[in-house]
């Protein structure tokens, strides 16, 4: 799987970030929606992503919702590749 994707998946969470912006729970929502509507690959390719490279591509509120996601065991499996899926 190419860097490009995990690039554009961060990029998709970014601008989930800023389109739930009318939400009390803008982190708990972002999460619930990556957990409902990203397949295991797309999430393992993000992870993936932020490992490689850090969160600083992420935006405040998506940067809430990886920490969200993880604390809930959602992350990469230990030794979980790029190519999963």
């Amino acid at each position: 799987m190419s860097a490009d994707t995990g690039e554009k998946l961060v990029s998709m969470i970014n601008q989930i970030a800023r389109n739930i912006t009318y939400e009390r729970d803008q982190a708990v929502m972002i999460a619930n929606h990556i957990n409902a509507f990203w397949s295991p690959r797309m999430k393992t390719i993000f992870f993936n992503q932020i490992a490689a490279h850090g969160p600083e591509s992420l935006d405040p509120m998506a940067k809430a919702a990886h920490g969200i996601l993880v604390g809930r065991g959602s992350g990469p499996s230990p030794g979980a590749g790029n190519d999963a899926a």
